[in-house]
């Protein structure tokens, strides 16, 4: 990665240090990936970047040309405003984005195999370059995905969002807009929770949202449905 530096473009009064991965057009497309219905948890703040939660911490990735920049915020101050940056070295954010867009797995290698042997493929890929399957926090992607049934991506972003700001530890503050983390599955398990996600606008799907996250905690729990991925 190249050195930290500071983008003027950032998404907060409060200036965060950035740093890069190589990762050419062909390998990455942010705007398709993370809008893709994978993922409740990101918006694009600014005009090609893109801000949103991942691993407790809140991020804002931006691609240039052969590039993929990123910043990490640190949980706000007294005065409301995120922290310069994570406590979080660089070789360990590396390995965390890396892991979660998986880039370590050859997109283009992929797509000439996929396209040889599907002609539709061949035909519609060169419109979707750089989609690839996000590596998705389990227990996070098991109830959002709860989420999804009879429902569309706008209305899933906006459930996840609710249950994250109603649920969810606050991370920071950026442009006038708190951030949460996912749940935490205790927090998912009390007595109210079905209630609350009903008063929340989840309809019949409050029930399989805290049902499932008292079935993991009782079961295998959130180590042990990691263990399956």
């Amino acid at each position: 990665p190249a050195a930290p530096m500071k983008l003027r473009d950032a998404p907060s009064a409060c200036p965060a240090l950035w740093r890069c991965l190589p990762c050419p057009p062909a390998e990455l497309r942010l705007d398709l990936v993370l809008t893709s219905g994978q993922s409740f948890r990101w918006w694009e703040s600014s005009p090609g970047a893109w801000t949103g939660v991942l691993g407790g911490r809140v991020w804002t990735l931006r691609q240039e040309r052969d590039r993929l920049w990123y910043t990490v915020y640190g949980e706000e101050g007294r005065d409301g405003c995120p922290a310069a940056a994570a406590n979080l070295d660089g070789a360990e954010a590396d390995g965390i984005l890396r892991d979660y867009l998986q880039l370590d797995v050859s997109l283009p290698a992929l797509y000439r195999a996929w396209g040889a042997a599907d002609p539709l493929f061949h035909k519609v890929a060169k419109d979707f370059p750089g989609v690839r399957v996000l590596r998705l926090d389990p227990v996070e992607c098991l109830l959002s995905f709860i989420c999804t049934s009879n429902n569309h991506i706008s209305r899933i972003t906006g459930m996840i969002e609710r249950l994250c700001q109603a649920f969810g530890r606050r991370l920071c503050c950026l442009d006038g807009r708190p951030l949460h983390a996912f749940p935490s599955l205790s927090a998912l398990t009390g007595a109210d929770a079905e209630a609350r996600l009903r008063e929340l606008g989840f309809g019949y799907r409050a029930k399989f949202v805290s049902g499932t996250a008292r079935a993991i905690t009782e079961g295998l729990g959130a180590e042990g449905l990691s263990q399956l991925r």
